[in-house]
């Protein structure tokens, strides 16, 4: 779900050349969710291989992961690790949607409903543990570092660009935001043209740069206040917030009661609401499980092994994966000549 605040950010539009030599820590999961999402058949059905094996989310992977490579721009990867106790509601909600989405494709099959086909299957996709699995031995085989979380895949993000060991979280929520990271990069997975959900037009999607410095001077609030700003939007720990309360409401109410989060959490009747008591979402964002123990090393791509796990296991175009390998090896050349010993 996310944390619905994105009204009352500034943000700032880029192009990806502008981060070339940065290092991003990447939210895998919903990096992937992107692909599947988006790379489909007319229908909606994902693009699979000859034994019927679902690689959208590989081609997205491949295909972006290569385009930010010859940017100069330099990922790892971030996975979740166990989820929060609080987040099993919104996984349950999460699972029901999906279940209810499947029900209805089958029923637009049965009509030869395409759009309908179309609406559902992107409503239905899941992310299994074994796309999960071959997405980080095509990415380990790009020579890209994959740092396995504790907790949620976007405290870690956050966590590493607190330390400085990347420039910025990507991710498209703002959760990254409220786990404090100093920067955020929404749009890495979805730029150039996307379709407007259930219409024929289509918008121009680029890269966004978000500072939480900025979110925070703008707003005049401080991280606290930003959690429980969040909070009474609502969050995967606590679903649909405070009914009656957008973010523009919530961000007076915080401003209102500056620290006193114990009695603006008692007048919008946060117990009334929730069976958790705020204090306990509040500290999942302000002390969130992450892992202090991982390597970031970036090395040159195994062309032998992202071939045999393209092409051979799962069908790729030979010519294309070559190409683009080779495109990739030609950028890094380009940039050692020029210095650049590090892109690699």
């Amino acid at each position: 779900m996310g944390v619905k605040i994105f009204e009352l950010v500034p943000k700032t539009e880029l192009e990806l050349t502008a981060l070339s030599g940065k290092r991003l820590a990447i939210d895998t999961s919903l990096f992937l969710y992107q692909f599947l999402a988006t790379i489909r058949q007319p229908d909606g059905s994902p693009l699979t291989d000859s034994k019927g094996r679902v690689t959208s989310h590989l081609i997205g992977l491949f295909s972006r992961t290569t385009k930010l490579l010859q940017m100069g721009i330099k990922p790892c990867f971030v996975l979740d690790g166990k989820p929060p106790v609080l987040k099993k509601a919104e996984q349950a909600r999460r699972a029901e949607l999906k279940t209810e989405a499947e029900a209805k494709y089958h029923v637009a099959v049965e009509k030869d409903d395409v759009e309908g086909m179309r609406k559902y299957a992107a409503r239905s996709i899941r992310l299994t543990k074994d796309m999960i699995a071959e997405a980080v031995k095509l990415i380990e085989a790009l020579g890209l570092p994959v740092v396995q979380g504790t907790g949620e895949g976007e405290a870690q993000a956050a966590y590493l660009a607190r330390q400085g060991d990347v420039w910025a979280a990507a991710s498209q929520d703002a959760d990254s935001l409220v786990f404090g990271a100093p920067r955020l990069v929404r749009n890495l997975a979805i730029t150039g043209r996307k379709k407007k959900p259930g219409q024929l037009a289509y918008i121009n999607v680029r890269p966004e740069l978000i500072e939480l410095k900025n979110v925070l001077g703008a707003l005049k609030l401080d991280q606290d206040q930003l959690i429980a700003l969040a909070m009474l939007v609502g969050t995967d720990y606590d679903i649909g917030g405070i009914k009656g309360i957008g973010p523009k409401k919530a961000f007076k109410l915080v401003t209102e009661h500056a620290h006193d989060f114990k009695t603006l959490f008692d007048a919008v009747q946060w117990s009334a609401s929730f069976d958790v008591g705020w204090q306990e979402v509040f500290d999942l964002f302000k002390h969130p499980a992450v892992n202090k123990e991982y390597t970031l090393k970036w090395s040159m791509p195994n062309a032998k092994a992202v071939t045999s796990l393209l092409v051979d296991e799962h069908d790729f175009s030979a010519e294309r994966v070559e190409k683009s390998l080779n495109d990739m090896f030609k950028t890094a050349e380009h940039k050692q000549q020029q210095g650049l010993a590090s892109f690699f």
